[in-house]
């Protein structure tokens, strides 16, 4: 039983910005690690604040905001960035 990983509409330019390298192990992580799990939760972390249901993912500096919907097992992937800029 995996999860299924959707892209968010406006991530195209987030992730253009990223060195292909980096893009390369996000979309890794994204989809070898944290499909193939029975609870993507076991990895994330809960975002506080104004942020209240949103999930965090660490990818080396960059980290990938996530909403989890559990009735159709999708992982919404919401913005990837740089750690410095991504929660602004």
């Amino acid at each position: 039983m995996g999860w299924t990983i959707r892209y968010a509409a406006r991530i195209r330019k987030e992730v253009e910005r990223v060195d292909p390298v980096t893009r390369r192990r996000i979309r890794r992580f994204l989809e070898e690690r944290l499909a193939g799990l029975e609870d993507p939760r076991s990895l994330g972390r809960p975002l506080a604040g104004g942020k209240d249901g949103l999930w965090r993912y660490r990818v080396g500096p960059y980290r990938i905001i996530c909403q989890l919907e559990d009735q159709n097992l999708v992982v919404l992937v919401l913005r990837i960035g740089h750690r410095r800029d991504v929660y602004r």
